[in-house]
């Protein structure tokens, strides 16, 4: 009898670890190579090559009108007077800025393309990790190409655990004043 118990509490530990490895399975996937496999990306990239086109076009534009205004002032710098010179040199000035504040701007604006782009396809793809890791009873997906929790099953969050352990409330913390130093002195007093 003694023998019969003690095999089932055996059968019964090795059971309980069975199911304890099998509800921590985590997955892992290289999600870049995911989002290069969506049909819908090629589109994406080509639409952000034509943008960037758009952009590099009004930059060129831009800048040879710069040229053409650096050596027509060089030309013509001799005959000009000063007041001329002085007008010319701000006119240049001013669109040398006029281009640096065109590339902050046009660099800006072709990431947030990107992003605009890009962002559907993550969602999708995150969205299709998700639905295939709680089919499959996953508890946790790694991105592999960077190293990114990309899903993660809410009952596995121990902030509430941790907080109880460490006595913590939601309440941020106050700084409590230090009662053994002596009160500071007010000037004038």
């Amino acid at each position: 009898m003694k023998k019969l118990v003690k095999l089932a509490a055996v059968f019964i530990l090795i059971l309980s670890s069975i199911s304890s490895v099998n509800a921590q399975k985590v997955a892992h996937i290289n999600l870049n190579d995911l989002l290069l496999l969506l049909p819908e990306r090629k589109k994406a990239e080509n639409d952000i090559q034509e943008y960037a086109k758009q952009l590099d076009g009004q930059l060129k534009t831009m800048s040879n009108e710069y040229d053409a205004k650096i050596s027509d002032y060089q030309a013509k710098e001799a005959l000009m007077t000063e007041p001329i010179k002085a007008d010319k040199q701000k006119e240049i000035g001013d669109l040398e800025e006029r281009i640096k504040a065109f590339q902050q701007t046009a660099q800006e604006s072709l990431q947030k393309k990107q992003n605009d782009l890009l962002e559907p396809m993550i969602n999708t793809a995150k969205k299709a990790i998700e639905d295939v890791c709680k089919d499959n009873g996953f508890k946790s997906c790694i991105d592999s190409s960077a190293g990114v929790l990309l899903y993660s099953d809410p009952s596995d969050d121990i902030m509430a655990l941790v907080k109880k352990k460490l006595n913590l409330t939601d309440a941020p913390a106050i700084e409590k004043k230090d009662e053994t130093k002596a009160p500071e002195k007010k000037a004038g007093k």
